[in-house]
This record gives C-alpha cells, sequence and structure tokens, in this order.
C-alpha cells in the first residue's frame, strides 16, 4: 500500500461490458468441471481449522485473489474512486484490500455454519433494535427483511434460527450445480429456507402471507428502475417495493456488522418509510437504497465494492 497508489490506480476502468452474455470459452467450461471440487476440499479443509484460524486462512485467500483477479479489483477501486472523490490514493488501496480480506473472512465463517450451535450463535450476536422487527411483525402481514452484501449476511439466517424465527431468503444460484447444492444445503443447516430467484415471486406471496419473514438483497445491479444510490444514479430492484404494495407486508432494513471472528452486531432499522415526493414504488425504493448507503458509509469496508453495482446507470449514460 505504499508509495505507488497513483501509478496501481491509474486504468483502474474496466471496459463496458454489454447486457448480453458472452458465450461460454472451452476454459470456462473446464472451471465448471474443475471448481466444484476446489470448493469442496477447501470447504472440508477450513471446516477442520479453529475460526480464528479458518477466517485468517480466508484473509490471505482474498490478498490473493485481489492480486489476480484484476477484473473485480480494478471495479473495486473505479467504485471507490467514484463515491469518495475525496479519498486519497492510499486509502483507496487500503480499503480495496480490507474488501477482499473481509470477503475472504466471511467466505470462511460460512463453512463454519454446520458446525455452530444456536446456543453459539446467540452468545456471540449483540443485537440492536429488535423493537422494529416485532413491531412489523406485530401487524401479522409477513416481513420484508432488507439487508445487503454487507458484513455477514448468512449470519442473519443463524440468528433468525436460533430465535425461531424462520428466515426465508432468495439466492442466486451458482453457475456450477454441485457448488450450488453444496451452498444450499450449508445455509439450510443453520435453518434458513433457500428460494431460487427465478421462481421466487410465488413462495414469497405465500409466506408473507403467512406473516412469515422473507430475507432479500436488493443491492446487485438492475434495469428496474433508476433511483440515487451514494449520489449517482443506479439501476434497482423494485421487488421488495412491489410485495410492499401488493400485500402491505412492512420492509425492516437488518444487517449483520462483523466485529471479529464469530462476533457480531445485529442492527435492525424502522421500518421503511417511503421517500416523500415520489410515487410510491419509485419512493420505497429510494428510501430502501438511503438505509443500505447509511450503513455501508459507516464500515464501507465491509460491503461488495467489487460488484459492477452501477454498470446499468454507466450504459445508460446516467453517471456523473
Amino acid at each position: 500500500m505504499g508509495g505507488n497508489a497513483e501509478q496501481e490506480l491509474a486504468s483502474t476502468e474496466p471496459q463496458l461490458d454489454p447486457f448480453r452474455k458472452r458465450p461460454k470459452t472451452l476454459l470456462s467450461k473446464a472451471t465448471n468441471v474443475i471448481a466444484p471440487a476446489i470448493v469442496v476440499r477447501m470447504v472440508r479443509h477450513l471446516q477442520k481449522k479453529p475460526i480464528e484460524e479458518a477466517e485468517e486462512y480466508g484473509a490471505k485467500f482474498g490478498r490473493f485473489v485481489m492480486k489476480i483477479d484484476s477484473k473485480h479489483r480494478n471495479r473495486t477501486i473505479s467504485n471507490l474512486k467514484m463515491i469518495f472523490p475525496e479519498w486519497s490514493d492510499e486509502k483507496i488501496l487500503k480499503v480495496t484490500q480490507q474488501v477482499f480480506e473481509h470477503f475472504g473472512r466471511i467466505g470462511a465463517d460460512f463453512t463454519h455454519i454446520p458446525l455452530r450451535s444456536h446456543e453459539k450463535v446467540l452468545s456471540s450476536s449483540q443485537v440492536e433494535g429488535l423493537e422494529h422487527l416485532h413491531e412489523a411483525m406485530s401487524l401479522g402481514k409477513g416481513v420484508i427483511a432488507i439487508t445487503g452484501h454487507f458484513g455477514n449476511w448468512e449470519w442473519l439466517g443463524q440468528w433468525m434460527a436460533a430465535n425461531d424465527t424462520e428466515l426465508a431468503v432468495v439466492a442466486r444460484d451458482a453457475n456450477q450445480g454441485p457448488i450450488q447444492d453444496l451452498l444450499q444445503s450449508i445455509r439450510e443447516s443453520a435453518g434458513t429456507v433457500v428460494l431460487s430467484r427465478g421462481n421466487a415471486a410465488r413462495a414469497i406471496l405465500s409466506r408473507l402471507k403467512a406473516n412469515k419473514v422473507i430475507g432479500i438483497l436488493p443491492d446487485q445491479n438492475s434495469r428496474d428502475i433508476y433511483v440515487p444510490f451514494f449520489g449517482q444514479m443506479c439501476g434497482t430492484v423494485i421487488g421488495p417495493a412491489t410485495f410492499h404494495q401488493k400485500l402491505g407486508s412492512p420492509i425492516v432494513p437488518v444487517f449483520a456488522v462483523r466485529k471479529g471472528p464469530e462476533q457480531y452486531q445485529i442492527i435492525f432499522k424502522p421500518m421503511i418509510q417511503p421517500v416523500s415526493g415520489y410515487e410510491a414504488v419509485e419512493g420505497i425504493t429510494r428510501a430502501i437504497n438511503n438505509s443500505l448507503e447509511e450503513m455501508i458509509r459507516a464500515v464501507p469496508e465491509q460491503w461488495l465494492w467489487m460488484h459492477d453495482r452501477w454498470k446499468s446507470a454507466r450504459l445508460t449514460n446516467q453517471l456523473h
């Protein structure tokens, strides 16, 4: 992270990708065969280690990925430069490394989910604002729990299950079937119900009508609607706002901030109220982005900056 920061930050803007998917190469097909075996072996290796050692292994792996994965390293740097123009080059690089280390750590923590008791989850969690969840549940219309790829969102499912509250999450399927099966089995071992993103709408409506909790991570690039996020227009999903409009289900932001190995602060925020002056769905979506932004600004190194969050806005010339 030394004095060559300006050189390291030069030419970090990746080439613009079209919306269409690119055809699979021979290398990508080979990866689909090899990757599952590597992932399974890594999971078993990490599960044999104490959590502190596993997380340090994860952080080391994160630093390795940062060095070899120029696409996501450059996207992280580019996003941070756009959102925090006042930051020095040294700080941009420092936070970039912290981001990769963080996701390495929580990736390692994920492998320990089947090994962790409910008692351990409860004793390792400091909870703030639980009354907001209770208030929302008392309405009898289900709860849309909004979080992001921030902190350790997988910890939330474990904590909910430990509190006898079933959480169903909408998860994107992995590209490789065996990896998808492994991820789902680990999540379900904690008591989390996993809904496939492509076929989730009916299951979400059914669960909300039964006054259950649905977890949604609406911080990925979309073309549904363009609303501000960190002062830049950003393509954002409207699913949470649409479900709220249809059923009246309250939207409660919740975050699990990592404080150390197996140590988390769970923060529930008040129910989302739409930003005034806009049509209902847009007002709600703006409020959701505001809540996510507030938490990310507080702990920026724990958000997924390597994701191309502003891709659709960039491709439609909506960034400044």
